[in-house]
């Protein structure tokens, strides 16, 4: 046989495309030549692929060798075709069987000595072949096996590990077949600082409890040291467990980026990036683009300290991701959609020196100077942010008392039960409904429509805000168990709206 077929898969933003890898043997002068728009790293993999078969005690033919990867018109990269190019040399000059090569799918970067290494993006791969076989023969996928317990939390995909080339060679020629890996998938429960560790703050610990129950944004303002980072970090304990599909995109976000860790399945991402990010490490880019932080924070939480340090611009990038829940990267060449579901928390100080109101009096802004300093965030980002509240230095009681607030398991029980009642009664979180459904299910009674009227006239609320306030009104309720948005209800809405409003 002078022609060999495997299939592997590459990384396209979140999407794993099959690629179908053809080695062919012919006769001249010994060449390697690689097509089908390989990138740096998979153009290296010739001398990888030679020494890693010559040190696994093959022989490598001295032939001319055409290494194709098709689609022609789909990027390569990474070392990740490094199995599947070997394998096909190796079953071109018949040196291991091909048979059974149309139910496997092969990735894997080879060491010279022969060893596998592990991958970038293995349970993204794994997800696409699930997906792609669903309801047809199922497919197996041949991995490093430092990869196999990522992989594996796709349930539906059959991973078979494999620590050396040797080891897969002797699966294909029937001599020792590679195990399925078996290894638990769910694992302990996420452990998250605690909510009682944060002393006082009676109305910001209520503030969390509204923005994690209806999946709200929040604003954390306050004097240096009142704790809107402890509580910030916090944030992630009180969210409702995520669900299986849930933490599959999750991780497969974190995988694409190759930071995640199988004890870290089910757990909230929390992402705090320094107010010195660009907007590409925000968002995500690069030549070949790769999730920012808005996506490693898909399902999770997004904290950004300081917020009116953050370049202008790198912070207008927020709001488009902030309404649709994806990001669109677009290059010259190439274009990438990641996921971007985050809930954004973020903390300010009330001016430059950071003591505005403080009572030691230690503030010395200016007026012009405090504008200048808050006319950092624009209006249009600011409309999107649906609670804010004002994080007060603690008094001396309070900071030398023992903490004793509630823990953040009784929290998370109330915003879970209130989450249950968004899913059963319109299917999603408050915070993403849409403007028909906010008239549907958030309509107050007639007290709570007067008092908002009110709001609308005297803090002239846009559109954006005043289905906001309809959303968090709803989320309240749900957090009381009541059926009907009420006067109550709103007002506690439209008092986050004009703090906002306020800061």
């Amino acid at each position: 046989m002078s022609l060999a077929v495997l299939k592997s898969r590459a990384l396209a933003g979140m999407d794993a495309p099959e690629v179908t890898v053809e080695v062919h043997l012919a006769g001249g002068l010994p060449v390697f030549t690689l097509v089908g728009l390989p990138d740096t790293e998979v153009k290296e993999a010739r001398d990888r692929v030679r020494a890693a078969i010559q040190n696994s005690h093959f022989e490598f033919p001295q032939r001319r060798i055409t290494v194709n990867l098709a689609p022609a018109d789909l990027p390569k990269e990474s070392g990740r075709f490094d199995l599947p190019i070997a394998l096909g040399i190796l079953i071109a000059s018949g040196q291991v069987s091909g048979k059974g090569l149309e139910n496997m799918q092969f990735a894997g970067e080879l060491a010279l000595g022969g060893e596998l290494r592990a991958i970038r993006g293995a349970l993204a791969m794994c997800a696409a072949m699930s997906r792609a076989t669903e309801g047809a023969s199922p497919r197996s996928f041949v991995l490093p096996a430092e990869s196999a317990a990522e992989a594996a939390l796709v349930r539906s995909a059959t991973i078979l590990p494999a620590r050396t080339l040797l080891e897969v060679c002797a699966h294909l020629n029937g001599q020792q077949a590679l195990a399925p890996f078996t290894g638990a998938a769910l694992l302990a429960e996420p452990d998250y600082p605690d909510l009682t560790e944060v002393k006082g703050q009676a109305q910001a610990k209520r503030a969390l409890e509204v923005a994690a129950a209806g999946s709200h944004s929040l604003l954390l303002s306050g004097p240096p040291g009142t704790g809107k980072s402890m509580l910030a970090s916090r944030f992630p304990g009180i969210l409702p467990a995520m669900t299986e599909d849930e933490a599959l995109q999750s991780a497969a976000v974190q995988s694409l980026a190759g930071r995640f860790r199988v004890e870290d399945w089910g757990k909230r991402p929390y992402r705090a990036p320094h107010h010195s990010a660009s907007g590409a490490a925000l968002v995500g880019g690069g030549s070949v683009p790769r999730p920012g932080e808005i996506s490693l924070a898909h399902h999770g939480v997004l904290f950004l300290d300081e917020l009116p340090e953050f370049e202008r611009r790198v912070l207008e990038a927020l709001r488009e991701p902030l309404e649709s829940g994806h990001i669109c990267v677009s290059r010259a060449t190439r274009r990438a959609d990641f996921p971007a579901r985050f809930q954004l928390v973020a903390a300010m100080n009330p001016c430059p020196c950071g003591w505005l109101g403080h009572a030691n009096g230690k503030c010395r802004c200016t007026p012009d100077q405090v504008a200048k300093y808050r006319g950092k965030l624009s209006g249009p980002l600011l409309d999107r942010i649906d609670l804010m509240i004002a994080v007060p230095a603690l008094s001396d009681v309070e900071l030398q008392a023992r903490g004793d607030g509630e823990s953040s398991a009784a929290v998370r029980q109330r915003v879970a039960g209130a989450r249950e009642r968004q899913l059963a009664r319109q299917g999603k979180a408050n915070a993403l409904l849409a403007p028909s459904e906010v008239d549907q299910y958030c309509l107050p009674d007639q007290a709570g429509a007067q008092l908002l009227k009110q709001a609308i006239t005297r803090l002239s609320l846009s559109a954006r805000a005043y289905h906001r306030i309809l959303k968090v009104a709803r989320t309240v309720a749900d957090l009381a168990g009541a059926e009907q948005v009420s006067s109550p209800y709103i007002a506690e809405a439209v008092h986050y709206r004009r703090s906002l409003g306020d800061a």
